[in-house]
């Protein structure tokens, strides 16, 4: 039975797991949720998703939400094909972990708090205290990518495909004020968001 992956191309976490499938060269149908006229809060997507957010995937007999719980079981059962998204050394595994970490309980709020800004035209509270944290989120970045190519180590991981989404929103906003200064960081960036997976994402990214 081929994957179905139930999600809205606008969304950040969509995002992160479709650049997973085409990284791992995995065939799967995406069935597009409608979350405007409130298709995921239908009982059928809650019976996958039961948050009624996207996106939700269905592989056989196993059904998953939460992107990064989705990306780890693509990388993980299909470690076969495609890239290695996840280290085999346990050394090194276990760095990789923590900045995927990182990337979830440091990186994400103010991204998402920033893209929110965004696109609801700036009427949220609080939008240079967002911009202070991502600003302190990335001078670590620069630190740790002064020691490795990526965060995760010398090889592109999950670890930094779970940025994706977040450093093209941020590169596609304010260049000069997050890369000022953090030419790793700029590196990296262009590196991540250079490769044909992300390339193929991105190209229907709203933002």
């Amino acid at each position: 039975m081929a994957i179905k992956l139930y999600a809205h191309a606008g969304s950040d976490a969509t995002q992160r797991v479709l650049a997973c499938l085409y990284e791992k060269e995995v065939d799967f149908e995406l069935v597009t949720i409608d979350t405007s006229s409130g298709q995921h809060k239908t009982p059928q997507f809650l019976a996958r998703s039961p948050f009624g957010e996207v996106p939700a995937l269905e592989d056989g007999a196993v059904t998953l939400f939460e992107s990064r719980a989705i990306t780890q079981y693509i990388a993980n059962k299909y470690a076969g094909t495609g890239t290695d998204l996840i280290l085999t050394d346990q050394n090194k595994l276990a760095i990789q972990t923590v900045w995927m970490d990182v990337e979830n309980q440091r990186f994400d709020l103010p991204f998402s708090k920033l893209l929110e800004m965004k696109t609801q035209g700036n009427n949220i509270s609080g939008g240079q205290e967002f911009e202070k944290k991502m600003m302190n989120v990335l001078d670590v970045y620069e630190s740790r990518l002064t020691e490795s190519k990526y965060l995760g180590g010398d090889s592109f991981t999950l670890a930094d495909l779970h940025h994706q989404p977040g450093m093209h929103f941020l590169r596609s906003t304010k260049v000069k004020g997050w890369f000022q200064g953090r030419p790793h960081v700029r590196a990296w960036a262009a590196d991540i968001l250079s490769r044909p997976a992300w390339v193929r994402v991105a190209a229907s990214s709203p933002w």
